[in-house]
């Protein structure tokens, strides 16, 4: 198969665009850059986005970045999401607060679009989801998406992002692309790491130790590697005092959560014969996050002077732990047949638990109250068998082998959430608000078990026509025991016109099943109103929340069963080796998503036209005074481009410089609102299937535009300098029913650096994360809720300020 071989430079445009290039010193991340003593290599063979044994990075058919593990910690972050940010221009990875549990998994996006519609794989298998979904006002809202942060970077060889559609190749969630993380294999080698630092505030003091080594197994026919990760970070507070309250000093607490974690990661291989293999690679690790709810001042209806005379901060507690295991057997027969046969098991339980809090209606009905509840459970669980064959068929009317593959996939899901105590939930009927403050249980009519299955086939072919035009077609076909079946494919094609000089595009359809969470999760608040309430409702308990799409409330509303997105992405892009040192690439792209899965706005149902509607419905035993549910109301569009260049300059003696340059444009719009459901209008409720806030915000603008990255690693001898320059561009934040309430927030610069001191087998690292302590605008007073959230949950790179570390590393 033809690969992509650098040439000298041939024409004066090529010659005056790669001066130019050389002259700014800049390059880019369409691949791992080079630390200073290894340059980089074009020639690295990938696996994402192929089914070929010997596609390179340098020949890809589609956009891919590929991040070395040294690329990652370079960064600084222990977060391996974090670090991804900070090196790929088209993900996102905000840091919501005060947004219940939202920052306990926090979402990462590519290329503005839902978190859910990346698909993550690890060594090329499915990962499974996070069992969180996030229901408040952040970016990501109503998505169920994977939690990158529980695979620890020591296990971690490279990883490639595939910035394309891929749901003919691996099935749903791939329509903004594809995230695999590759395990460091083999015995050999090994490392220790531990690093500490703190915010120059004052807080967030955090610390890591992370240890990676292999053993080998029997005579060297096999080895298992060892990943042990354990770590410890002190919440962050950027909150300030209540204006109207200013004597009580700072209350609030806003920015990053208490986080404990531990993991354990392991990875195995066995040569069963010189042909078969046996292999396995799973995980535990378990994460403990506290997150504040909103302060209650002895103004606050809630506040309760005889349990906390200065007022209270409940505090919501997130007990997550992940579990999974991949086994597997694969091989290559005589006549070069290429087969694995896997099956794969991973489970997310978050337990939640509200501290130094109360339920006011508990304390009123029976003299006394909890102070820290059990707010119930989520589960969400995959499991997976797979059968993956291919081989590089020769024919006589083509000049290169086609690589065919072939395979089936049997998937199921489940998805459980489980009440808490009744403590956590009671009301009453006195008027007294019930639910512990903070974030109330999940109530038994909230709880439920959900599952199903998925059968998949795909094949696809790749080739090169000519020594000069790849090519490649997949077609996967799935059905789905809840909606039914879906079939997607993708072809994809490259010329190089020289040696040097590229043209590549695709063009791919895609879907993404609806989560079991978006049709089943239910979450409810309940309320007494008491006679003569404001609502001018008859006294009685009162529910508002989210509920099933099939729940009767909900269909009498005009919820209807959920229907899969479907995708279509087109991708141009250009890549151009003019020098030896210098590689450039330019991706413009296009998606469109119809029937974009979204949460409708608060539906009010405290009119009498609307309870009296229920109520000859059979809605009679409880009463709501406010509903929400999934619906496909809206369709995207996205358009953007991908710039990434990079330079490594040799100084010989003097050392190396590598230069990396990476730039994403990315635009989101709702193209299309759907109608509401006849029944609302008949009742004469106004509903907007979604209200401003996401139409124009988290849907679209809300997300930067563009974001800039600038890297440059120099090293000499002993010595070496890494500094990242971030340009993150500006943002807006909608209000959901108020246009004067908007702010646009401008763009900010964040600057990186950090110096490493090589000794034989030693690392020592000294380095600042956001060096010149810049934090986003203030939020406007309207919205700043007294001035004790000054910064918005919104900001790209959080708003924590400077950040100052070490770290020591041992390697062999």
């Amino acid at each position: 198969m033809h690969k992509y071989r650098p040439l000298p430079a041939s024409t004066p445009t090529l010659a005056a665009l790669a001066l130019l290039t050389s002259m700014t010193s800049l390059h880019a991340q369409d691949a791992n850059p080079p630390t200073p003593d290894n340059a980089k290599k074009l020639g690295t063979v990938i696996v994402t986005g192929t089914r070929a044994d010997n596609r390179t990075e340098s020949s890809s058919l589609t956009p891919i970045d590929v991040v070395s593990a040294e690329t990652l910690k370079q960064t600084g972050t222990t977060e391996l999401t974090t670090a991804l940010a900070r090196i790929i221009p088209s993900l996102t990875f905000p840091r919501p607060s005060a947004a219940d549990t939202a920052d306990s998994q926090r979402p990462a996006q590519l290329r503005g679009l839902s978190p859910d519609q990346v698909l993550v794989l690890v060594d090329g298998k499915r990962w499974h989801p996070g069992a969180i979904l996030l229901t408040n006002g952040v970016l990501g809202r109503g998505s169920q998406a994977v939690d990158l942060n529980t695979i620890p970077m020591g296990a971690i060889d490279h990883i490639e992002v595939l910035r394309d559609g891929a749901s003919a190749q691996y099935g749903s969630d791939a329509i903004a692309g594809v995230i695999n993380i590759v395990l460091k294999k083999g015995a050999q080698g090994g490392d220790v790491e531990v690093t500490g630092g703190q915010y120059s505030a004052g807080d967030g003091r955090q610390w890591q130790g992370s240890a990676n080594f292999g053993i080998p197994l029997n005579n060297d026919k096999g080895w298992v590697r060892f990943t042990l990760q354990d770590g410890n970070q002190d919440y962050t507070n950027r909150a300030e005092p209540n204006r109207t309250r200013a004597w009580e000093g700072t209350t609030q607490r806003y920015g990053d959560p208490a986080v404990k974690d531990h993991n354990l990661f392991l990875n195995a291989q066995y040569d069963l014969t010189p042909g078969v293999q046996l292999y396995a690679f799973g995980h535990y690790s378990n994460r403990d996050t506290t997150s504040p709810a909103f302060f209650r001042n002895l103004a606050n209806s809630n506040s309760v002077p005889s349990l906390y005379p200065n007022g209270y901060l409940p505090l919501e507690h997130a007990d997550s732990t992940d579990q999974s295991l991949v086994f597997g057997i694969r091989g290559k027969t005589a006549g070069g047949w290429r087969w694995d046969v896997s099956g794969n098991y991973g489970g997310n339980r978050v337990s939640y638990a509200t501290e130094n809090s109360v339920n006011r209606a508990f304390l009123h009905d029976f003299g006394y109250s909890p102070t820290e509840f059990h707010d119930g459970i989520l589960r969400a669980t995959q499991q997976s068998f797979d059968v993956d064959i291919a081989k590089e068929l020769s024919t006589s009317w083509l000049p290169n082998p086609v690589t065919l593959a072939f395979g089936a996939e049997y998937l199921r899901q489940t998805y459980k959430i489980e009440a808490g105590d009744p403590a956590s939930w009671y009301t009453g009927t006195s008027g007294v608000s019930g639910g512990a403050q903070g974030f109330g249980g999940y109530q038994p009519t909230d709880a439920g078990s959900y599952s199903r299955h998925d059968v998949a086939e795909y094949v696809s072919v790749e080739t090169n026509l000519t020594d000069r035009f790849g090519t490649s077609l997949a077609l996967r076909h799935e059905d789905y025991t809840d909606f039914g079946n879906t079939t997607s494919g993708a072809l994809a094609g490259r010329f190089d016109f020289t040696d040097r000089f590229a043209i590549r595009g695709s063009a791919t359809t895609g879907f993404r099943a609806p989560s079991l969470a978006q049709q089943h999760y239910s979450y409810t608040s309940s309320l007494y109103y008491g006679a003569g309430n404001s609502l001018q409702l008859p006294p009685g308990i009162y529910n508002t929340g989210l509920v099933p799409v099939n729940s009767q409330v909900g269909q009498l509303l005009g919820a209807e069963s959920l229907e899969p997105e479907k995708s279509r992405n087109f991708t141009l892009g250009l890549v151009w080796n003019p020098l030896d040192a210098l590689n450039l690439s330019l991706d413009i792209y296009q998606i469109k998503v119809n029937n974009r899965i979204t949460l409708s706005s608060n539906l009010a149902t405290t009119s009498p036209t609307v309870r009296a509607y229920l109520a000859a419905n059979g809605v009679t035993n409880t009463n709501y005074s406010g509903i929400a549910y999934f619906t496909n109301a809206v369709d995207t569009r996205t358009r953007g481009a991908d710039l990434v260049a990079s330079y490594l300059s040799d100084f010989g003696n003097n050392g190396t410089l590598q230069s990396t340059l990476s730039y994403n444009y990315n635009k989101n719009k709702v193209t299309d609102i759907k109608a509401n459901p006849a029944i609302l209008d008949q009742l004469g409720v106004n509903l907007k299937r979604i209200d401003r806030r996401d139409q124009y915000g988290l849907l679209a603008d809300t997300t930067p535009r563009s974001k800039l990255i600038l890297n440059e690693v120099y090293g000499v001898g002993h010595w070496g300098f890494n500094g990242t320059l971030t340009r993150y561009g500006s943002f807006v934040s909608y209000n959901s029913t108020t246009a004067s309430l908007d702010q646009t927030f401008g763009a900010k610069w964040i600057l990186d650096l950090a110096v490493n001191y090589n000794l034989d087998r030693w690392t020592f690292t000294l380095g600042g994360d956001n060096v010149l302590n810049t934090y986003p605008d203030k939020v406007i007073h309207a919205n700043d809720n007294n001035g004790t959230l000054p910064y918005s949950v919104f900001s790209p790179f959080g708003f924590n300020g400077a950040y100052v570390y070490g770290k020591v590393a041992y390697r062999w």
